[in-house]
């Protein structure tokens, strides 16, 4: 027991230290040229145009939200399609077909009631467009 206790206690301690001395080659190694665009928020050659936080449209979220959903229905119906062969052999098919396609109809009509409450157009008639 206090072999193995010793042997763990011996692979951290070799762990952090190869870690800290890996940190430390670096920073004796690497050149340091400060210059003020390093504070900048983003170092990839365009000056930032605006500060980093501002509101995205609400209607981007349930936008992706809505893709993930179908994403995921894809997902989910996948290994069904490919065992169905299996389960008509075995008597299923049936069971299975209507399993399936009640999950495809469930999620077809919460995409028919997004697409109705125009949830997914990008701007709605009725808001102005922003324009910051």
């Amino acid at each position: 027991m206090q072999l193995e206790l010793g042997s763990l206690l011996v692979f951290s301690l070799l762990a952090v230290g190869f870690v800290a001395a890996a940190l430390g080659l670096g920073r004796l190694i690497r050149p340091s040229v400060p210059e003020a665009d390093k504070a900048l928020v983003y170092e990839c050659g365009e000056t930032p145009v605006q500060a980093a936080w501002f509101n995205f449209n609400p209607r981007f979220y349930v936008v992706a939200l809505v893709f993930l959903v179908l994403d995921v229905e894809v997902a989910f119906t996948y290994p069904v399609a490919t065992v169905f062969r299996r389960f008509v052999a075995t008597g299923e098919g049936g069971l299975a077909f209507v399993e399936i396609a009640a999950f495809v109809v469930l999620l077809a009509l919460g995409l028919a009631y997004v697409w109705r409450r125009r949830d997914l157009d990008w701007q709605h008639a009725d808001t102005p467009e922003d324009d910051a």
